[in-house]
C-alpha cells in the first residue's frame, strides 16, 4: 500500500519523520518522545502508527483538553508515565492592570528566542491569566531568556501541570453554500468577503490549513480542516455535505473566534 496516496504532497516529509520513529522504536526496543505535534500531525502519526501492531503511541499536551501534544512512541509491552512526556507549565506574571498581552505577542516572543513551534504547546489565555507548556529540555533556556512580551516586561512561575487553566473553545456551527472548495472561496464564503480579498489575504501569507501557510488560491480544501485567517479566527470543516441542484457545494463549518 502507498501510504503517501492518502495524505497531501506538502505532507510527505513528516510521513517520512513518522516512518523513520516507528523503525527506531521497532528495532531499538525503546522509546521515542516527539515534539509538541499540530491536530493533523497527531491524525498522520495515529494513521501511520495504527492501533494494533506491536508498536503502539500515547499523546499528551500537559492536560486533557491540548491541542498541540507530544508523542511518545513505544513497544507495546511498555506503560508510560506523564512524567516521560517531559512537559512543563510556565505562568506568565506581567503588571495586568497597566497593559494586556494577546495570543500572538507570546508565540512572537518564543520564537523569537530562535526556538521552533514544536518545543512549546498549547498557550493558555483566560480572564488576563496567560500560561504556556513547554518542553522540559529547553525550559532552562526559557526561564533565562524570555523578559518581555510586547511593552510588558514579564516574570515566569513554574506551575504544577494540573494548575493549568481551563479554556473553553466553542465552535459555532454554520451551513454555507459555496461554488467550489478552493481555499480563497471558502474564505470568501466564511468570513463575507469578496474573492479579491481573500485572495490578497492568502497572498500577503495571512491564511494557514492546518497550522501551515498556504500561499496557493487554488488550494483544494478537504473534510476536517483547520483554516485560519489572521485578524478572522478560525474555522473548521465539519462536513462537506455533497453538491446542490444547482451544482453548489453545501458544507457544514465551525467557526471560532
Amino acid at each position: 500500500m502507498n501510504i503517501y496516496q492518502h495524505f497531501r504532497p506538502e505532507e510527505r516529509e513528516f510521513i517520512d519523520q513518522v516512518l523513520h520513529w516507528k523503525d527506531f522504536v521497532d528495532s531499538s526496543y525503546t522509546s521515542k518522545l516527539t515534539d509538541f505535534l499540530d491536530p493533523r500531525e497527531q491524525h498522520i502519526l495515529k494513521t501511520i502508527i495504527g492501533e494494533n501492531g506491536s508498536i503502539k503511541y500515547q499523546l499528551f499536551g500537559g492536560n486533557t483538553d491540548g491541542e498541540r501534544k507530544r508523542a511518545l512512541i513505544l513497544p507495546d509491552y511498555l506503560v508510560p508515565t506523564e512524567s516521560e512526556f517531559q512537559i512543563n507549565l510556565f505562568e506568565i506574571d506581567y503588571p495586568i492592570k497597566f497593559v494586556s498581552i494577546e495570543h500572538p505577542q507570546v508565540l512572537g516572543s518564543l520564537m523569537s528566542l530562535g526556538l521552533k513551534r514544536g518545543k512549546f504547546g498549547d498557550i493558555l489565555m483566560k480572564d488576563g491569566q496567560v500560561q504556556f507548556f513547554s518542553a522540559a529540555e529547553i525550559s532552562d533556556y526559557i526561564k533565562s531568556n524570555l523578559e518581555s512580551i510586547g511593552r510588558a516586561s514579564i516574570r515566569l512561575r513554574e506551575l504544577k501541570l494540573e494548575e493549568s487553566i481551563t479554556v473553553d473553545n466553542l465552535w459555532m456551527e454554520q451551513d454555507i453554500t459555496i461554488s467550489s472548495l478552493r481555499l480563497d472561496t471558502i474564505i470568501s464564503g466564511v468570513h463575507h468577503i469578496s474573492r479579491q480579498k481573500s485572495q490578497a489575504f492568502i497572498e500577503q501569507g495571512l491564511v494557514k490549513v492546518n497550522w501551515t501557510s498556504i500561499e496557493n488560491h487554488s488550494f483544494e480544501c478537504r473534510e476536517g480542516d483547520l483554516l485560519s485567517v489572521r485578524g478572522y479566527g478560525r474555522v473548521k470543516i465539519l462536513s462537506i455535505e455533497g453538491r446542490t441542484k444547482k451544482d453548489k457545494w453545501r458544507i457544514v463549518v465551525g467557526k471560532q473566534k
